[in-house]
């Protein structure tokens, strides 16, 4: 059996240093893909609209794993990756501190193995097994390309973000770049760690944002 050992192989994008932020140049890569919005009063950790949708991207992501990894011709293993999410608003300005505005991309990295046929696929037997929930059908698999970015691995509560995103924004003006959050860009964040599990001190969540030359 072949396996892809995707974490060591995107180990750049996916473990960053906590201590110091880096420029990276981020190639296209496949994710599985749902878009929603913040419900007003809610925040993601109590969105329903938002814990459908990362069940109905995990609950694809896990059914091709396994679905490559059982076939009889060519099985091939590979782990599930994190869950990531592309942050903006369509009214005001972006935020950290205010959430119930927010308009998000949640999406699940998938292996060049997959293919669309495969994914329908997927789908179906989700559908078969869990019944056809609404964000199950909103799902997509598609190319995501975000070119030169600055990241930094946070620790610690989603609310002490803030801090590591202005260590972020003063590290790319050193190197002659502007942080492109806002009109032009999307925070991005990478959950790394369980926030029903992992205290909060704990938890490890890479962030990143789009840039450009000043």
């Amino acid at each position: 059996m072949k396996t892809l050992d995707l974490k060591k192989q995107l180990k750049d994008f996916y473990q960053p240093s906590s201590k110091k932020p880096t420029l990276i140049e981020v190639p296209r890569f496949q994710f599985a893909m749902i878009d929603g919005a913040i419900e007003k009063g809610k925040e993601p950790g109590n969105s329903p609209g938002f814990a459908e949708a990362a069940r109905a991207l995990y609950s694809i992501s896990y059914t091709l794993k396994f679905t490559l990894k059982k076939r009889k011709t060519n099985p091939i293993d590979y782990p599930v990756m994190a869950l990531e999410g592309l942050w903006w608003v369509e009214d005001g300005i972006f935020d950290i501190n205010v959430k119930d505005n927010y308009v998000y991309t949640l999406m699940i990295l998938q292996p060049d193995v997959i293919t669309q046929e495969l994914f329908k696929e997927a789908r179906e037997q989700v559908r078969q097994r869990k019944g056809d929930f609404p964000s199950l059908s909103k799902v997509r698999l598609a190319d995501f390309e975000e070119g030169m970015c600055v990241q930094m691995m946070h620790i610690g509560p989603y609310a002490t973000e803030p801090v590591t995103v202005e260590i972020m924004r003063i590290h790319a003006l050193e190197q002659g770049y502007r942080d492109n959050v806002g009109p032009n860009g999307n925070h991005h964040e990478i959950y790394l760690g369980n926030p029903l599990k992992a205290a909060p001190e704990k938890l490890k969540t890479v962030v990143r944002h789009p840039i450009e030359k000043v």
